[in-house]
């Protein structure tokens, strides 16, 4: 018996307008790849990012050109699949689908969870943020002080200490994501604010790149995380005086295998650790939540923002980590 690949292209439809620095959303379009093998199917997910130049139809294209190769793949753990996968030089975003995709046909095929697989003691999860999007000062305020939820990361494109007094008077723990939108002495402010340190964290707050970063210093009072300026596990130890938290997407660091060595070598540098998203469906959330036990903050909203999700697996109620218990990933449609 042979592996099959196969994909498909879905809308993910908000319920509500998703406002970042970057613009307005109102849908987000991903790839869904799934491998089957004897009767079992494993799901990954990848979305398609405008602001990272990232269209699924050149995806497609590549998965066009490796369906035949699947045929004379055997079953072998996950660790070795990622070496013969990498080899193909894949973008970070389709060889994450395809490495959770093949975690979750693995673990169905031992009927063994992701947790078993890779001998993770789960004792607790952090909380999950749900963002709140851009809007009116007011607007946003309310959304906050109405959310069912504890932690709130709210995403902003500029600062002031009227908005900084009114977020933190709202009695949630609060994060802020400028999306790269804050200007150096934006910054600079923040870096000398005692208040700065009663944010959960800041996240990228300047665009991305070290004649950026180099600004930021990790001893000052924001909790400073890098989201896009963590690519590679060759970034941390560049990135290591200047940010005190990284933000691991598996979408973004390829898939599950590099993040659980991603993972593993920002523990020994010190890093606070958040595992976060995109906007994704219970399919990249439940890879995410494979990881969830590891981190220090969670940031694992993406399904809950979307209208039309069609899969079960793991998932966020409230802010709760809701992990299932069965095999792979749990992913079902």
């Amino acid at each position: 018996m042979n592996m099959q690949l196969n994909w498909k292209i879905v809308q993910h439809q908000l319920k509500e307008p998703f406002k970042i620095a970057y613009g307005v959303y109102h849908f987000r379009k991903a790839l869904i790849v799934s491998i089957d093998f004897n009767g079992k199917t494993g799901f990954g997910e990848c979305t398609e990012i405008d602001y990272y130049h990232i269209h699924l139809t050149d995806f497609v294209k590549d998965l066009e050109l490796i369906q035949p190769l699947f045929s004379s793949f055997v079953i072998e753990h996950p660790f070795d699949f990622f070496k013969k996968l990498h080899t193909f030089s894949l973008h970070p975003f389709l060889q994450s689908a395809l490495d959770c995709a093949f975690w979750d046909l693995y673990g169905k095929l031992e009927n063994k969870p992701f947790a078993e697989l890779n001998q993770i003691k789960i004792t607790h999860f952090p909380q999950s943020s749900i963002t709140i999007s851009m809007d009116e000062e007011a607007i946003q305020l309310k959304k906050i002080i109405e959310s069912d939820w504890e932690f709130c990361k709210v995403k902003v494109n500029s600062w002031s200490t009227s908005l900084r007094d009114k977020l933190l008077s709202t009695g949630k723990k609060i994060s802020i994501d400028s999306n790269g939108s804050f200007s150096l002495e934006q910054c600079e402010f923040l870096q000398n604010d005692p208040l700065s340190a009663k944010f959960l964290y800041f996240e990228q707050p300047m665009p991305k790149g070290a004649e950026n970063y180099k600004n930021l210093f990790q001893n000052s009072y924001p909790n400073w995380m890098a989201d896009e300026d963590l690519q590679s596990i060759d970034d941390l130890e560049l990135l290591q005086p200047h940010y005190k938290t990284i933000n691991i997407k598996v979408m973004k660091c390829g898939g599950l295998t590099p993040s659980l060595a991603i993972i593993q070598k920002a523990k020994a540098l010190n890093f606070k650790i958040m595992i976060g998203c995109m906007t994704e469906s219970t399919v990249g959330i439940s890879a995410g939540i494979a990881l969830a036990s590891f981190a220090d903050y969670l940031d694992l909203d993406g399904a809950n923002l979307i209208a039309n999700d069609t899969f079960e697996g793991s998932e966020i109620v409230n802010g709760e980590v809701v992990l299932s218990q069965k095999p792979g990933l749990g992913i079902q449609i």
